[in-house]
């Protein structure tokens, strides 16, 4: 029976994974089936901020995955859950519906700065601890054809904010403030704190 110690990583970014990996976090995939409405948890709530949405669906997607570990009857684990969306003025640019979405919401981010908020959870059934990495991304201008190509590319098509920075979208960044990895989808450097103050992998169990 294999005993290392691992978490579980109750998302399916592939960009998550990449980035789990690359510190050394031995992870196992929680995700959710067919019984749960996953993207239910991505609501909105009218007038809230967009700091306090991005904190209020990590929770939940915390809370959700320390259910499904028991409904399973998996091994106690520790549960990693994190949320990423883009920002810009006051308005949340989520996941693009489409390609005209996408491409609208391209048009937007043309030559502007956005904020790009990630929370992230760790829980061990009982105790949960939350941390939220904001950066600051500036976009190039863009002709109509760089937004054209990109679109076809199909990259935006389930990524907040229609790009992703560790794709062609990185030729379209002029400058940073933050966390790279944050702007991927995972910070690490707020992660890595998060699994120290749960002792991991000393203390890897949960509740």
């Amino acid at each position: 029976m294999n005993t290392e110690p691992f978490i579980y990583l109750a998302s399916q970014s592939p960009r998550r994974q990449e980035l789990l990996t690359q510190v050394g976090v031995p992870f196992q995939l929680l995700l959710a089936d067919a019984s749960e409405d996953a993207e239910a948890l991505e609501a909105s709530v009218p007038g809230e901020t967009p700091d306090h949405y991005v904190q209020r669906v990590t929770t939940l997607k915390a809370g959700a995955a320390v259910l499904r570990r028991r409904v399973r009857g998996l091994p106690e684990a520790l549960i990693l859950a994190a949320d990423t969306t883009v920002v810009l003025g006051r308005s949340l640019l989520g996941k693009p519906d489409d390609e005209l979405h996408a491409t609208d919401m391209l048009r937007c981010l043309s030559g502007r700065s956005h904020r790009v908020l990630t929370a992230v959870a760790l829980t061990d059934g009982a105790r949960l601890e939350l941390a939220l990495s904001v950066s600051h991304v500036r976009f190039a201008t863009l002709t109509e054809q760089d937004i054209a190509a990109y679109v076809a590319t199909g990259e935006p098509i389930g990524k907040a904010g229609a790009y992703a920075i560790q794709g062609r979208a990185a030729a379209f960044i002029s400058s940073i403030e933050g966390s790279h990895s944050g702007i991927m989808g995972l910070p690490l450097f707020e992660t890595t704190a998060l699994l120290r103050s749960f002792r991991w992998p000393q203390s890897n169990h949960a509740k």
